[in-house]
């Protein structure tokens, strides 16, 4: 036989049970999907739409400057398996009383499903009623399963296949519905529905300890800074004379001369402050972007994780979406913005303004959408800094030297011209350990669900007692 050559043989009654639907083409009956089948099928496994209803989110294109009173998720909300409200889009009560096929309640599961397809959460109970648009399908009306174990099980690599499986035979551009509805569920003991219950929920509530932490230390800056209360509005005239603006600034946009950067500057000016470039041992640098599709690309497994502006999120260089670059280009075109462990990165391109500190062991580069800012923390704590560029403060102050275009931007010399105030630096370092604090509590929350996943993936490979016993082993209880 020719190498490599994969054959499965099946009778014809066993084609027409394969599925609720008859297929014929081969790649339907590869033997992976064979032998999930098999396995699923040994632990009476039902349909999706046997547990729960399926529908998507909101088809029309909601009117603008509708009142800010309920939630409207998109797919970019999702990360990690966790909510996190990224894209910060609200509709009135009235949009949503329209559209309630669109409603989401809590223990609802969201699955996407255009884009980037396969992301996953399940928003937690007593989550306030929010809509979603139809990039998400959601999985509601949960009943006979656990919703946190069903949840989890889609996270598995045996829902993964199934998905694989029925979705081939065309090119999708999206995942359908009615696939979701076919994927097999397997019914596990419901003791131990349970204690994946537990751990998910579990999860859930450290991460919101983490958002908490996290937010109680952006208080504390603001405290500090006198800004806590600031609430920014936009004046439609601020008079200035020519000798205070184009003179020094060589500004003429209206949006840089806005009262509200007068309050800012006059708290900021309460303190000592530096220049970003007087702070630095080593050039303000962005990357570069190589041409889309070009051969400067290549996979996780050969190539180094490339870090742009949508990978810096709440402090941190989040890995799961990664686009991967060669070793020849991050060791030449972009030699000079290779990172260090304790960088602090700045977007500059796009969404102005995001900050994340890049505290991983890992080789990584950025590209131009994203600055390096590398100094010693003799003045300035680097979580200090990070907290104080993704404040709501921190957010209006680097908007004023942005310069407005076809895409918002803010070049490398208007980077190191940015100055920052130096608060005390003891409040610093506890802001820096809140923040530090916070950024434990997200990790043990993620890997709270991937002891879920793994647990239910050896229940079903093994048996439950081992799933248990591994539970047990990584919880410590």
């Amino acid at each position: 036989m020719l190498k490599g050559l994969e054959i499965s043989v099946l009778n014809l009654s066993e084609v027409k049970n394969s599925i609720e639907d008859f297929r014929i083409h081969s790649e339907f009956f590869k033997k992976e999907f064979l032998e999930n089948e098999i396995k699923l099928k040994s632990f009476n496994s039902l349909p999706l739409s046997t547990y729960s209803k399926i529908s998507d989110g909101d088809h029309s294109k909601f009117p603008d400057n509708q009142k800010r009173e309920v939630r409207y998720l998109q797919a970019r909300d999702i990360n990690n398996n966790f909510l996190e409200f990224t894209s910060d889009v609200f509709i009135s009560k009235s949009y949503l009383e329209k559209n309630k096929r669109s409603l989401l309640k809590g223990e609802d599961i969201l699955i996407s499903i255009m884009g980037t397809v396969g992301d996953i959460t399940i928003l937690p109970k007593g989550f306030q009623p929010a809509m979603c648009n139809r990039a998400l399908a959601i999985v509601k009306n949960i009943k006979g399963i656990s919703p946190q174990f069903l949840f989890i099980y889609l996270t598995t690599k045996f829902a993964f296949i199934e998905i694989e499986r029925l979705k081939n035979g065309g090119v999708q551009q999206r995942l359908n519905l009615d696939v979701l509805s076919k994927i097999r569920i397997p019914k596990l003991d419901s003791d131990f529905q349970e204690q994946i219950e537990i751990i998910v929920l579990q999860a859930q509530e450290t991460r919101a300890n983490s958002k908490s932490i996290y937010k109680k230390a952006e208080n504390i800056l603001l405290d500090e800074l006198g800004l806590k209360d600031f609430n920014p509005k936009k004046e439609a005239v601020n008079i200035k004379l020519f000798s205070e603006s184009f003179a020094i600034t060589e500004r003429i946009d209206s949006e840089f001369y806005q009262k509200k950067y007068d309050v800012i500057e006059q708290a900021f000016d309460k303190f000592k402050r530096t220049k970003l470039n007087q702070l630095i041992k080593y050039p303000i640098s962005s990357g570069v972007t190589p041409k889309a599709g070009g051969n400067s690309y290549t996979d996780s497994k050969n190539g180094i994780p490339f870090v742009r502006a949508v990978d810096l999120k709440d402090g941190e260089v989040i890995t799961s979406n990664f686009k991967y670059i060669k070793n020849k280009v991050h060791n030449s075109v972009l030699k000079r913005t290779q990172l260090e462990k304790g960088d602090v990165l700045l977007s500059i391109a796009g969404t102005v303004g995001r900050s994340s500190i890049f505290d991983h062991d890992f080789e990584a580069n950025i590209n131009q959408a994203v600055s390096i800012i590398r100094f010693d923390e003799i003045l300035i704590k680097r979580l200090y800094l990070v907290a104080f560029f993704n404040s709501k403060i921190g957010k209006e102050y680097v908007s004023k030297y942005s310069r407005q275009g076809v895409q918002t931007n803010l070049s490398l010399v208007e980077v190191g011209n940015l100055s920052i105030p130096i608060i005390d630096f003891n409040k610093q370092k506890k802001i820096a350990c809140m923040i530090e604090e916070s950024f434990d509590l997200k990790k043990q929350s993620e890997h709270l669900l991937e002891v879920a996943k793994k647990a239910v993936e050896i229940a079903i490979e093994e048996n439950e007692e081992n799933a248990l016993e591994y539970i047990k082993s990584e919880t410590n209880e």
